[in-house]
């Protein structure tokens, strides 16, 4: 093989091999995937390093390593969300060709942070909007993602009251738009460097979390959605009405949250949703929608990283200081 050719099958991609802190990935050169049959290569344009990506990447929580490989990474190469230009199809793809811009998210195989990228056409894929830049088409999908499988598990409808802890972030910020979109009355709390941009999404009223303590309201809620982990159900059912929901990202002071999700609803009052979030082409279609008619826009933060920089990049999510989401231009 020439030097040429071998240059053609490798590709720079940010690895890791053992679980840590952000320097335990690696940027470095490994083989270019090849699109097998009903497969799409990508060629990534743009990626982002997010609170998904980095939870499998330290293990905090030990129960990743049942999906992520108990001793190792079973997928040394992260990044779930992705955008780019379709580079090649294998045999019987119909919907996509070289050439197409597209976005997808995937946090089965990963693969985002990564030149080249393989996944399945049926897979959750699809073409970027007209006029949508490939920064901002990489951050469609995660938070949006986890924020609109907490939405459909809330069964949350037209008049409903809603309350969003955590207005800022990735999931936040999507949650924020998604529950306008369907003619729920949403409050959004947020620190006071970030009303504005808070206000910007949407809501019918933001609250300054370092003036005021959401749980103390007055109003109730059919829906406290906890984007950040930073409450807990016992500190919000003051605010829930009678058969109200509390639900949050993350899994609560010792684990409590997927507990309370099994037994609250066997009470028949106020309850604890922890829905297991999944992936699809629909859901994706219909962000993709949503952005296209300038219903849904991803937050993106002032400090973008370069793929060099992916370790900077995580150092930086984990300081929980960033706003929306937090992209990787390759």
């Amino acid at each position: 093989m020439n030097a040429q050719k071998m240059n053609d099958s490798k590709m720079k991609a940010a690895v890791y091999h053992q679980y840590g802190p952000p320097d335990v990935v690696k940027v470095t050169n490994i083989d270019k995937p090849v699109p097998k049959d009903g497969e799409v290569l990508v060629k990534v344009q743009a990626t982002t390093v997010n609170r998904t990506d980095a939870g499998f990447r330290s293990a905090e929580y030990f129960i990743v390593r049942f999906f992520a490989g108990l001793f190792k990474p079973k997928n040394p190469v992260l990044g779930c969300e992705f955008a780019g230009v379709v580079e090649s199809v294998g045999k019987t793809v119909n919907s996509f060709k070289p050439g197409d811009r597209v976005f997808g998210f995937d946090d089965n195989k990963w693969g985002g942070h990564a030149a080249y990228k393989v996944i399945a056409e049926k897979d959750a894929i699809v073409h970027i909007p007209d006029s949508i830049p490939y920064t901002t088409a990489a951050a469609i999908s995660e938070g949006a993602h986890y924020a609109w499988c907490n939405i459909r598990a809330a069964k949350i409808t037209k008049g409903q009251k809603v309350i969003v802890n955590g207005a800022t972030g990735a999931i936040g910020s999507a949650a924020v738009q998604l529950i306008k979109n369907i003619g729920a009355e949403v409050v959004a709390v947020c620190h006071t460097d970030h009303i504005d941009l808070v206000k910007s999404l949407g809501p019918d009223r933001v609250i300054d979390y370092t003036q005021q303590d959401f749980t103390e309201l007055d109003t109730l809620f059919d829906v406290v959605f906890d984007a950040v982990g930073k409450s807990s159900f016992g500190k919000c059912k003051r605010i829930l009405k009678p058969k109200g929901i509390y639900m949050s990202t993350e899994l609560g002071k010792n684990a409590e949250n997927p507990f309370l999700a099994m037994w609250t609803p066997l009470l028949g009052g106020k309850k604890v949703l922890f829905p297991l979030p999944y992936s699809n082409k629909e859901d994706l279609i219909y962000l993709s929608d949503l952005v296209a008619r300038d219903l849904f826009t991803p937050v993106l933060d002032k400090q973008h990283f370069t793929f060099d920089q992916i370790c900077e990049a995580y150092t930086y999510v984990e300081t929980g200081q960033k706003i929306g989401n937090v992209v990787i231009e390759m």
